[in-house]
């Protein structure tokens, strides 16, 4: 009788490893799956920008102030950011033109580190100031340092969306320059938050805060 000899086992069970190992790798090879010894870097995953500050305290941003609402760029269209302005405090005529103003220094700030990590930024450009109506401007008119239509789109887009949702102005923004040009009343649409870089709408004749009858 032939007795089986202990290395002709372990010799068959080592063939036996040996042959699925080889057919798993064909396996792999079949699927069109490539095998490497190389580590493969996808690089970072993609970083998400919604365009939200997160925290519970978005107002204060480490300094008191008055809370308000301006519109800052983002993901090509505008969107809220609440904010602590520095607005003077006083009565009088000349309420409009400090929150106006204290609005628009906000947006010519630089974004915090926050918005900016949520993808917030600014096309106002500074230095720009407002000064009060003038004799024969429209009702509620504010002028700027700079002539309105030559701002950039986005940067117009933003100071008018803003001031149309602020006590600057009764819901119709109307503004000029520093030139002799007359103000124009222009409107925030969905359209002027979607498509900041679009030109800012005008609306129609706005009426005028006082006029003088002919060789009066």
């Amino acid at each position: 009788m032939c007795r089986t000899r202990p290395g002709v086992t372990a010799f068959g069970r080592l063939a036996a490893a040996l042959a699925g190992a080889l057919a798993l790798i064909a396996l792999v090879a079949g699927c069109g799956i490539r095998t490497t010894s190389v580590p493969v870097d996808a690089g970072p995953a993609p970083s998400r920008k919604p365009c939200e500050i997160s925290g519970k305290d978005v107002i204060t941003q480490a300094r008191p102030g008055v809370p308000v609402r301006i519109y800052l760029a983002c993901a090509s269209g505008l969107a809220a950011v609440e904010r602590a302005a520095r607005i003077q405090q006083g009565k009088g005529p000349d309420d409009r033109v400090r929150i106006a103003q204290g609005l628009l220094d906000e947006l010519q700030a630089q974004p915090s580190a926050d918005e900016r990590a949520a993808g917030f930024s600014t096309a106002v450009r500074g230095p720009l100031v407002i000064s009060a109506s003038r004799d024969g401007d429209p009702a509620g008119a504010l002028r700027l340092s700079r002539q309105p239509e030559d701002l950039p789109a986005t940067a117009l887009a933003q100071i008018v969306c803003t001031f149309a949702e602020s006590e600057a102005t009764d819901g119709q923004v109307v503004l000029g320059g520093p030139g002799d040009y007359p103000p124009r009343a222009y409107g925030c649409t969905p359209a002027t938050k979607a498509h900041p870089d679009a030109p800012v709408p005008t609306l129609g004749p706005v009426s005028t805060a006082s006029s003088s009858p002919p060789g009066s």
